[in-house]
């Protein structure tokens, strides 16, 4: 049922930047952001998991290198019945981990440097084992198509908010242009980035919940993962991290937290309500 949620509200995200295209460009307009929809998500199936690695400058780790962390993933796989992911790094001191890939096969697991410091054996098999149910659920590619597509969105409606401040937007008076072109294209201009970045905050909201239950399912308690994600939560907001904000949502916790404003439009759901939910869980 979530990933039909899920789905649903990425196939609205796609009708929103339609909707956008036709508002600059009437039907061919539309037809081109169609186009342009399609080649995005297209995009983010296949190569989700390479471009999540690169733009957070993870490299690959040896098991010779990370034997415990190796072992740990190993045996979560495992028990979580899906293949064995890449292991990678993330070169920050900020205690964060994330998975990425378009599924189970095809899929890899980074953690901080940060996140090898601070956690104990326990709280770092939580962690590992919420990312794996991400990677079981196939959470990231949903994740990536949403951020993908709502990125998309507000970078238009930005530049069709310069094309009206300069006249560059004419409209079309037989497919509902003058003034009520002119205010339909203001709407959308003030609603689409709006409703885009809702969107975007729901899915990855929706996802982080449940990851974290199954989490504790593939790790056998609940306790680890609760730990870790309080000492993530005061790590993050005392030790910055440079990464695109693009990339954000894929993050165990919001690697952004310590901004007032990235907290305020946080893609993450409330730490408290995650670690109350499992401290009720029954395993």
């Amino acid at each position: 049922m979530n990933n039909l949620k899920a789905w649903l509200l990425m196939g609205f995200l796609s009708v929103l930047l339609v909707l956008i295209g036709n508002a600059i460009g009437g039907s061919s307009g539309a037809m081109l952001f169609f186009i342009i929809a399609l080649f995005m998500n297209l995009i983010s199936y296949y190569f989700s998991d390479s471009i999540a690695i690169k733009m957070t400058r993870s490299y690959p780790v040896s098991e010779n290198e990370a034997p415990e962390l190796y072992e740990i993933v190993r045996r979560l796989s495992q028990q979580a019945r899906i293949p064995m992911p890449r292991i990678f790094i993330t070169p920050s001191d900020q205690p964060n981990a994330f998975a990425t890939g378009r599924g189970p096969s095809h899929s890899a697991v980074a953690v901080t440097e940060g996140i090898m410091r601070l956690l104990n054996r326990t709280e770092l098999e939580g962690v590992l084992a919420h990312e794996l149910a991400h990677v079981k659920n196939r959470d990231v590619l949903i994740g990536t198509i949403a951020a993908a597509l709502a990125g998309a969105i507000t970078m238009i409606a930005n530049m069709l908010q310069w094309g009206l401040m300069f006249g560059g937007l004419s409209g079309d008076d037989e497919e509902g242009g003058g003034i009520i072109g002119l205010a339909g294209t203001l709407l959308m201009i003030i609603l689409a980035p709006i409703a885009a970045m809702l969107v975007q905050m729901a899915i990855s909201r929706s996802r982080e919940f449940e990851a974290d239950a199954d989490g504790a399912r593939i790790a056998g308690r609940a306790e680890g993962l609760s730990g870790a994600l309080l000492k993530m939560e005061r790590g993050a907001q005392q030790i910055p991290m440079q990464v695109n904000p693009a990339t954000s949502h894929l993050f165990i916790v919001n690697p952004l937290s310590g901004q007032s404003l990235a907290r305020l439009f946080s893609t993450h759901p409330p730490i408290e309500e995650r670690v109350r939910r499992l401290e009720e869980m029954r395993i």
